[in-house]
């Protein structure tokens, strides 16, 4: 059964309460499987310079500076552990993203059952050369802003450490929002060619408008659903215009279920649903000569 990841990231807003509804509302409304955050050192990521400059859209910004907004919108590892275990008592997955080798390093020590690295950090060999000596779970990775000839190279460094089969790689177009022409969704189907026995799985990461795409994301064989997700579009950050909101993410969820149980072979010639209705419908053979 495909899997629905609901990526709060960092639209919370820095509010811990509101991280913690919006994991009861992922579990309960929409019924996804995991719920996602972010984790930054933000030290760590930016220089000197854009840590001390503005927010690239001031109307976005919870700081006076682009540091002190990406500090208020962090979560310390201590309320990363009280989300999980808010996760585990509504019965949903916990997991996030990490973007630095500080952040895997104090996330892997939660030991969630997985991981996300995301586009922006895929080429931190750093990073992920410590997550596959010392994390067990699996390591979920999108290729947005990616080369093929960089998602090789990152599907054979994870070879030769005997860990590409923990690996689940995620279609992405780095764009928020994302336009249709945009979306790209063939490049499941590539991913899939090039990659299936080599890695764990194949997934789908989405920025776009409506549910749609997810569909079709199910039907070329992707495993793994990630959204944005939200309470309120209209909220204060630069994700939630991307997001999906309660009821899209309820949707989203019920949708990829179908499709996913859709997605089968008939068993035998007839379906013992068929075979009553072929009594009573069908045409039964004639015999042209008698005809």
């Amino acid at each position: 059964m495909v899997q629905v990841i609901a990526e709060i990231g960092c639209n919370h807003m820095g509010d811990l309460a509101v991280a913690k509804e919006m994991v009861t509302v992922a579990a309960r409304v929409c019924k996804a499987d995991v719920a996602k955050f972010q984790k930054r050192s933000n030290r760590e990521l930016l220089t000197a310079e854009q840590y001390a400059g503005p927010h690239p859209v001031p109307a976005n910004a919870y700081g006076a500076t682009y540091g002190e907004h990406r500090e208020k919108l962090e979560f310390t590892p201590e309320q990363h552990q009280e989300l999980q275990a808010h996760c585990a008592a509504e019965g949903i997955g916990y997991s996030t993203s990490v973007w630095d080798l500080t952040s895997a390093r104090q996330m892997a020590a939660l030991a969630p059952s997985l991981l996300k690295i995301p586009s922006a950090s895929n080429l931190n060999w750093a990073m992920q050369d410590w997550l596959a000596r010392n994390y067990g779970g699996e390591i979920h990775l999108s290729v947005g802003m990616t080369t093929r000839e960089e998602v090789e190279e990152i599907v054979h460094f994870y070879e030769v450490r005997d860990r590409a089969r923990d690996v689940v790689l995620y279609a992405c177009t780095s764009a928020y929002p994302v336009s249709f022409d945009d979306i790209c969704l063939r490049e499941i189907t590539a991913l899939k060619d090039r990659y299936d026995g080599r890695v764990k799985a194949i997934g789908f990461s989405g920025h776009h408008l409506g549910i749609a795409a997810d569909v079709g994301a199910v039907a070329l064989g992707a495993e793994w659903i990630e959204r944005h997700f939200t309470l309120d579009r209209t909220w204060k950050g630069t994700d939630h215009a991307a997001s999906l909101e309660p009821d899209g993410l309820r949707r989203l969820v019920r949708d990829v279920a179908a499709v996913s149980r859709a997605l089968s072979y008939k068993s035998s010639d007839l379906l013992p649903v068929e075979i009553e209705q072929r009594r009573k419908l069908k045409w039964q053979r004639v015999d042209e000569a008698a005809a």
